[in-house]
């Protein structure tokens, strides 16, 4: 027992976690008692979140077996964000990004110190080419962020169980597509003297595609 105990507090303090002890509940488990009852039966199936940050929304769709095309299970207000529209540059500029992202297991944080969180993969490769920087960008529970997306502690136990159990059932990874606005034309019209408007303009097609199409957008690796 005592050998456990150090070993969980070695890795609660490697991991940075403070709040972590032996002691402390499974909060994935709570979470999942919580959300089974009126989500069960879409446990399991693939999923993918959408991000709007300019109406502070989050999204989460879901596909089911016997369906060619995915639909919104779910809506969530985005508590606090901080920063502007616009993607993120570098590291401590407060700003949230926009891009295309994905959630692997590894990014799953059952102990994070707001309730659960995942991390939506910032930097992707595209960002790392434009030189940006940063780190630990998360969807976490709470409401207060730091160039996260918080939604609140019960928002991020559904909508952390969802992802959870997609990737425990084989999906290979989560995409998160993060978006500054509702990307219309006629809204790329109004923004065009933008400074972000050449990089809008490579988010616009995966906005289109799952507007089209119903499923999200795939952005060429």
């Amino acid at each position: 027992m005592m050998k456990r105990t150090l070993l969980l507090a070695a890795a609660c303090l490697a991991m940075s976690l403070p709040s972590c002890t032996p002691d402390e509940p499974d909060r994935v488990a709570i979470a999942y008692r919580h959300v089974k009852p009126a989500w069960g039966a879409h446990f399991g199936k693939p999923v993918f979140i959408r991000i709007i940050k300019e109406k502070r929304e989050l999204e989460l769709h879901v596909r089911e077996e016997e369906e060619n095309s995915w639909h919104l299970l779910k809506t969530y207000p985005i508590a606090a964000m901080s920063g502007t529209l616009g993607p993120k540059q570098a590291e401590g500029d407060l700003q949230a990004p926009e891009g295309f992202y994905e959630v692997y297991p590894s990014s799953l944080n059952p102990r994070s110190n707001h309730w659960l969180a995942f991390n939506v993969g910032y930097p992707n490769a595209y960002d790392r080419s434009l030189g940006r920087t940063g780190s630990y960008i998360m969807v976490h529970g709470g409401a207060s962020s730091v160039g996260c997306f918080a939604i609140t502690d019960p928002a991020i136990e559904e909508v952390y169980t969802m992802v959870h159990q997609a990737l425990e059932a084989g999906q290979k990874y989560v995409p998160v597509q993060i978006y500054p606005f509702e990307m219309t034309p006629q809204r790329m019209q109004n923004e065009q003297d933008s400074p972000h408007h050449e990089f809008w303009q490579y988010l616009q097609p995966g906005w289109q595609f799952t507007h089209e199409h119903a499923a999200p957008y795939q952005p060429e690796r």
